[in-house]
């Protein structure tokens, strides 16, 4: 199992009728899980207090992929490895990587046999002709690369190892069916015609439903599959209402895996993978058969075609009944599989995606402080940092206001729960009154607000956590000085 195989489960999950039994055992599966998750919340959160400043959010190597460098292969992987490059190595330079298409002939075979009987010499030089032909398609067949990555071993580029390593651990190091299935994922991209999909102008209407958007703390790309977007009648009918809207459905779904591989470097330390987002909420319902068949279709396309390329696969806005259908179809998954899989209930959503993603990366509907189209904070200033909650205890973030008539601009972001919330200015000035931006309010959800000052002195924000749980809050400022 390879890329992907989210949309495998949610099929699977659509047609099939959860017992009471297991929606159960899933609801206790979910709450270990949820109790270890906050074990290990709370190891984290004991070294963030030992802190006595809050800091910038550094990378997390919460999860690693392995290793592309050949020193840190076992010796049966490196073995793998050099056969499938010697067998890579004689089908290129034997012109046997493709499989041969036929020539077609106006001509029937007796009007060809008669035609050489009667003009041998004719015969003769159209022989030429396909020889020399030949040897044209045999020479730019030693250039054959596959996702702008050259594939003859020989040429020694590293990032060809990268490359085939994809395959073998796709079918657990058997260098014959990688080969097979590098040759059979070559013929697809000749037929499929990949080599100008990214040229194609395949419509706007499906943008929503999943898209490329920011990199993750190990600097993956990040797609985002919004299923419920799909259950929209209007866009329903519109993509997956005759056979050729869902072969475009294809073409569409295609494109966005090579856009985001367009950002990948395939260097053997380097990103050679995706992070992919699939949101579960409103998903669309048994009745919606062709939104089914055309998924599978997607599923069966790109794994077979692009192994490997993604590095976890992050479910959010789980329903109960979706554990239970991953407990049945997990038997049949292979470790390497299972093993990128990440599971978060709507609860659990912000949580979950801060382990893997920045605070400025995640989506500001997921939680996060990243806004479409933001006019206020580039990438060069996006960046946020965190303060610990503690039970039962009062924060204050304070941003210095010296130069007058500046323009002060916040984001606050609190992940676990709700708190009370205010904001003030307070002058330099001791014998003025101190100003009330936002009064004392309980608040969730991000907040972003802006205060332009008339005199020196600072904003203080407080954050007051009256409850019994740790809580998490992430801010970013910036300041806008007056032109004059």
């Amino acid at each position: 199992m390879t890329v992907e195989v989210q949309s495998e489960a949610t099929q699977i999950a659509a047609e099939v009728v959860v017992p009471q039994e297991e929606v159960e055992v899933a609801k206790k599966v979910v709450e270990e899980v949820e109790e270890n998750n906050e074990k290990v919340r709370e190891d984290e959160e004991e070294e963030l207090e030992e802190e006595t400043k809050p800091n910038a959010i550094e990378k997390s190597s919460s999860y690693r992929e392995e290793s592309n460098f050949l020193s840190d292969l076992k010796d049966n992987e490196k073995k793998a490895l050099n056969e499938l490059k010697s067998k890579v190595e004689e089908a290129i330079l034997g012109n046997t990587l493709f499989k041969k298409e036929e020539i077609s002939s106006k001509k029937g075979e007796g009007e060809e046999k008669k035609d050489a009987e009667e003009n041998p010499d004719a015969n003769v030089e159209e022989k030429e002709e396909v020889k020399e032909g030949e040897l044209d398609v045999y020479v730019a067949d030693k250039e054959i690369s596959i996702w702008g990555v050259p594939l003859l071993p020989s040429i020694g580029d590293e990032k060809t190892n990268v490359v085939l390593l994809k395959f073998l651990r796709a079918r657990d190091y058997k260098v014959n069916e990688s080969f097979e299935m590098l040759k059979k994922t070559l013929q697809w991209r000749r037929d499929f015609k990949i080599q100008s999909i990214l040229e194609e102008d395949l419509g706007s209407d499906l943008d929503p439903a999943a898209y490329m958007s920011g990199i993750d703390n190990q600097g993956h790309p990040i797609c985002y599959n919004i299923f419920g977007v799909l259950d929209d009648e209007e866009l329903y009918n519109k993509t997956f209402g005759t056979e050729e809207k869902r072969n475009q459905f294809l073409r569409w779904r295609v494109q966005l895996m090579e856009k985001g591989i367009q950002q990948l470097d395939f260097k053997a330390g380097g990103v050679s993978s995706l992070l992919q987002i699939n949101d579960l909420k409103n998903s669309p319902g048994p009745s919606k058969k062709e939104v089914r068949v055309a998924t599978k279709q997607a599923v069966d396309l790109l794994q077979d075609n692009y192994p490997e390329f993604v590095a976890k696969n992050i479910f959010i806005n789980v329903p109960f009944w979706y554990y239970a259908v991953h407990s049945l179809l997990s038997p049949f998954l292979t470790q390497r599989t299972k093993s990128k899989f990440v599971f978060a209930r709507p609860a659990k959503v912000t949580e979950t995606l801060l382990k893997y993603i920045p605070i400025h990366e995640i989506p500001i509907q997921y939680g996060g402080l990243k806004r479409e189209n933001d006019l206020e904070f580039s990438v060069s200033d996006c960046k946020a940092s965190e303060i610990l909650l503690k039970p039962g205890s009062t924060e204050t973030i304070e941003i210095p206001a010296v130069d007058v008539e500046s323009t002060f601009i916040w984001d606050v972001m609190i992940v676990g729960g709700e708190v009370s919330y205010k904001e003030e200015f307070v002058p330099e000035d001791e014998t003025c009154y101190t100003i009330i931006i936002q009064k004392d309010k309980k608040v969730s959800s991000p907040i972003r607000n802006a205060f332009k000052n008339t005199e020196a002195g600072k904003v203080v924000l407080t954050i007051k956590n009256s409850s019994s749980k740790k809580k998490r809050a992430f801010y970013r400022h910036k300041i806008k000085k007056s032109a004059i």
